[in-house]
């Protein structure tokens, strides 16, 4: 399988939904490392690969978005990097089943290379390690996802691009700005992300998080203004999270962002999925509206 000829040949493909969101409704504890589950809790994480899988899912993402040291030695795991992403990877890979593919999960590293928080060096190797160590567990697609600023993308775009022999995606995650634009907390523009990201080799581009469902149609009607031709991944939020009894709760229903999918995909969207607060059942819900068109 190549994910790359099944996008040109038509087809839209259907990623899963949340997972950190789905970890907390399991147990996970706020004090907790989410990709520490990997190696304590293999059954939960392959409980809701499966999940996904038998909601529709073409696409299982590892749990593996905070695994880069920068994190896990908060949590006295920056020694088990690569055993944490080779796990995350193989127990996703496990869950699948027929003609699916693995994404696997590189979040942003919480570090700002102008602030000289980190040195480009010290990036790049913790990219290269996550990228090679996802592969040798089974990824079909390095993600690179959330991110914000250019020059993080990018290195970890290079990174996987060298030192694996996988496709790579990217995503940003924008805001909208009173002035009805769309750029990152780092003033990164779709036309900013698209320049960058293409030159550093990235197969496919799109955006993740930090909308519901009616901002990424604007978003993805605004990259395809700007390029007709690279597949574009789009992954929207249950809406934007709101407290109810001390809680975050994501308000937009299965059914309410169904309702907007096909906008979506019209305006140029070749694979879709969920965000934060999508579940099982938002998946299934988008698989039902795939079969139909």
């Amino acid at each position: 399988m190549n994910i790359i000829d099944d996008i040109q040949s038509g087809k839209v493909l259907l990623s899963d939904g949340a997972w950190g969101t789905m970890l907390m409704d399991r147990g996970l504890k706020t004090n907790e490392c989410p990709e520490s589950w990997n190696l304590t809790n293999e059954k939960v994480i392959a409980e809701i690969a499966a999940e996904y899988v038998a909601a529709g899912a073409d696409i299982i993402t590892t749990n593996s978005f905070g695994a880069t040291k920068f994190k896990l030695v908060h949590y006295s795991l920056e020694d088990r990097l690569e055993e944490i992403n080779i796990k995350a990877a193989s127990i996703a890979k496990k869950a699948i089943s027929g003609n699916r593919y693995i994404f696997g999960s590189i979040g942003p590293t919480g570090k700002i290379l102008m602030m000289g928080e980190v040195s480009e060096d010290e990036l790049f190797e913790d990219f290269k390690i996550r990228a090679a160590s996802l592969e040798k567990g089974g990824a079909d697609l390095i993600l690179i996802e959330t991110m914000t600023a250019i020059d993080e993308a990018v290195l970890a775009v290079k990174a996987a691009k060298e030192f694996t022999n996988l496709p790579v995606a990217c995503t940003f995650t924008f805001d909208k700005l009173l002035t009805g634009d769309y750029k990152t907390i780092m003033g990164v523009s779709a036309k900013d992300m698209l320049d960058a990201l293409i030159g550093a080799g990235a197969d496919i581009i799109g955006s993740n998080c930090g909308n519901g469902i009616d901002g990424m149609v604007d978003i993805v009607s605004e990259i395809r203004s700007l390029n007709r031709d690279i597949p574009v991944l789009i992954q929207a939020n249950a809406g934007m999270p709101c407290i109810v009894n001390g809680k975050n709760v994501f308000p937009e229903t299965p059914e309410q962002m169904t309702s907007k999918l096909k906008d979506l995909i019209e305006n140029g969207a070749n694979i879709v999925g969920g965000c934060c607060g999508t579940t099982p059942e938002h998946i299934s819900s988008f698989r039902k509206l795939l079969g139909s068109i």
